[in-house]
């Protein structure tokens, strides 16, 4: 039973709900979330060409939502730069079922036609139902962005517009990678390969994962920005997105031939080396092979050529597997799938890489158990897949990618966040291939059972970011989020001392208390701003009285003054260059020291509170969180309130 999907229209009603209050009031849907304006489209520049925004109805006498079922033919690139998304569109087609899903078929332009239309995609880990209104951009009544090359089928342009609404923009969809929107179509788990660095048997793994549904797409490098979309003798295009739909083996003069099908999303510009349609390669083989393997062949984008030329041409391939089953055996699999959501934040778990060790440990940490090995090995397979959400809806802020990866380490017995020291002294046991700056990071494992400690991380620290992890195993295993507790450990007050009992010590800041205290022989916060002046600039002296006379006695301040000493000494440790300023990323082991455990996210909430614009908080601050803290725990008897700070 696929997973019920949510819908993100802002005021909660569903497709159904929106269309028949428009069948009900004779009125054809505005979606007022996305609206027919130029923000719809361009966020960086005013739009560019002077588009009108027209109902199919407009553009043609019948429209249809799809005509002879939807296929690869249907997808023609506008004008705008999202080869990448036309590229998994066309794998899309040729996978029924998950095609279903992602454009229901409960829509068209039939006695329920509203001006309304629904797709479904999958984001971190939920399906995601996106309405939108089916006003498309369009010059001199012809549309200019994604088209069907039936100019009465609208099926894909209101794919594409969708998509666009769930990023934020048609211009958010500017360049990206093929295995992104195949995600978003599937749910799956991707895998990239290199050709010039794949495996031997690179084409059987392309066939299974053909042959198992999962969705395929390739690209030629580039050098520099220059040669983005510059088309080679060939016919080939670099820096453009390419799908494949199709592998084959064929007899060829006594021998076999490795062969595969791509298309280029403009629905043009084809390969015309040996196996292009016109080749005469063609003309060798037997006939009804022949029939079978070219169809109906035509100049729309589509082509075959031999492997060995396509490893030769492309550099990378990307793979959206419906399952995490490996491509490289025959085994299949029920995958156990655990997940965390996570952030870093600037100032508190920001970190960065292993390069950068004096706040790589601060990272969100995550702790894997793997109690039993696969059923055919003495080993644990473990897909982990790190994903960086909402980047693309996010560019019109002026964000993009991270630069993303992480590292597994062995873990000790200890379920505390792990320090600095750890990681200095310990070597990571697996980690990903690179840091890259793409929306999901993907490898395959294979370790002893045992407990790992991964550490998932931006390259440079301070880069703030969204992260979903996804953690696939064979056998059920453990995960939990390290350094999850709230709790204190305060020492209790020390009981009063005699005055004949007390030390040298004692008996001086008695003299002091007296002095300051006058006849009532209690300290006011007015009094005690005057002991503290010089040692604090600032600070709200309210919040150090402990009781509700708003004033302390001696036991009280001498209770007080052993504190303030031990926190002063605190802070003076992690003061390193005694400039009167700690960094945020050291808070977790300072309210450590001080008796006091706090989890990740009270800790990110405390550094943005706190933290300076170089990630530092100074003394009074410091002062300030921390007997805040003290008298909340103290409060609430060791635990903290969710935002209580």
């Amino acid at each position: 039973m696929p997973a019920k999907s949510i819908s993100t229209q802002a005021d909660g009603k569903t497709f159904e709900q929106l269309r028949q209050e428009c069948l009900q009031k004779k009125k054809l849907f505005e979606d007022p979330d996305f609206p027919a304006c130029d923000s719809s489209l361009y966020y960086s520049q005013s739009v560019p060409i002077n588009f009108e925004w027209k109902r199919p109805g407009q553009l043609c006498e019948n429209p249809e939502f799809i005509v002879g079922g939807a296929d690869r033919t249907d997808i023609c690139q506008g004008e705008l730069g999202d080869c990448w998304l036309l590229a998994a569109i066309a794998s899309l087609t040729l996978h029924k079922e998950t095609l279903a899903r992602v454009v229901p078929n409960d829509q068209g332009f039939d006695r329920s036609y509203a001006g309304i239309f629904h797709f479904q995609f999958w984001q971190h880990n939920r399906w995601l139902d996106v309405v939108v209104d089916d006003r498309l951009p369009a010059v001199r009544n012809r549309l200019v962005l994604l088209h069907s090359a039936s100019n009465n089928e609208f099926w894909s342009a209101l794919l594409e517009k969708a998509y666009a609404k769930l990023n934020g923009s048609y211009e958010s969809l500017k360049g990206g990678s093929t295995l992104e929107a195949m995600e978003d179509f599937t749910g799956g788990v991707g895998e990239t390969y290199e050709t010039k660095s794949a495996p031997t048997d690179l084409f059987n793994i392309m066939k299974k994962a053909y042959d198992r549904g999962s969705m395929m797409g390739c690209s030629i490098d580039i050098t520099s920005s220059a040669e983005s979309e510059a088309q080679t003798a060939s016919g080939l295009v670099k820096g453009h997105a390419y799908s494949i739909t199709g592998l084959e083996e064929v007899n060829y003069r006594g021998k076999k031939v490795k062969l595969i099908r791509i298309r280029n999303p403009w629905g043009q510009v084809e390969w015309n080396g040996a196996w292009s349609d016109e080749s005469r390669e063609w003309n060798v083989i037997d006939s009804s092979e022949k029939k079978r393997i070219l169809q109906n062949s035509m100049d729309d984008g589509e082509f075959w050529m031999e492997f060995e030329d396509f490893k030769a041409n492309y550099d990378k391939i990307e793979i959206c597997n419906l399952t995490p089953d490996s491509l490289m055996d025959d085994t299949k699999r029920k995958w156990e799938v655990n997940m965390f959501e996570g952030n870093w934040i600037r100032g508190s778990t920001a970190g960065g890489c292993r390069n950068f060790i004096d706040t790589f440990w601060t990272n969100p940490q995550f702790k894997l158990t793997l109690l039993h090995a696969d059923d055919n090995n003495d080993k644990c397979s473990v897909v982990i897949a790190l994903m960086q959400k909402n980047r693309r809806a996010l560019r019109k802020e002026g964000l993009d990618l991270q630069t993303i990866g992480f590292a597994l380490y062995e873990a000790p017995a200890d379920e505390d966040h792990l320090g600095k020291d750890f990681f200095r002294y310990n070597g990571s046991k697996a980690r990903s291939k690179t840091y890259i700056n793409v929306r999901e990071i993907s490898e395959r494992f294979t370790l002893p059972p045992g407990k790992y400690l991964l550490v998932p991380t931006t390259f440079q620290p301070h880069d703030e970011a969204d992260f979903l992890i996804r953690i696939f195993s064979e056998k059920a295993a453990g995960t939990m989020e390290m350094g999850n507790t709230v709790d204190a450990d305060l020492p209790d007050p020390p009981m009063p001392s005699l005055p004949e009992e007390e030390t040298d010590e004692e008996k001086g800041l008695r003299r002091m208390f007296e002095k300051i205290a006058g006849s009532d022989q209690a300290i006011s916060a007015k009094e005690l701003q005057q002991v503290l002046n010089g040692v604090l600039s600032r600070t709200c002296v309210h919040i150090l009285l402990v009781d509700n006379s708003g004033q302390l006695e001696f036991q009280e301040f001498k209770v007080f003054w052993e504190k303030m000493k031990k926190w002063i000494m605190l802070f003076i440790s992690y003061d390193t260059d005694r400039s009167g300023k700690m960094s945020s990323y050291e808070l977790r082991i300072a309210l450590k020291a001080a008796g006091m455990h706090l989890n990740t996210k009270l800790l990110q909430l405390l550094g943005l509170r706190f933290a300076d614009e170089n990630y530092d908080i100074d003394f009074d601050d410091y002062l300030t969180c921390i007997v805040r803290l003290e008298n909340m725990f103290s409060e609430y008897q060791g635990t903290v309130p969710p935002y209580g700070i």
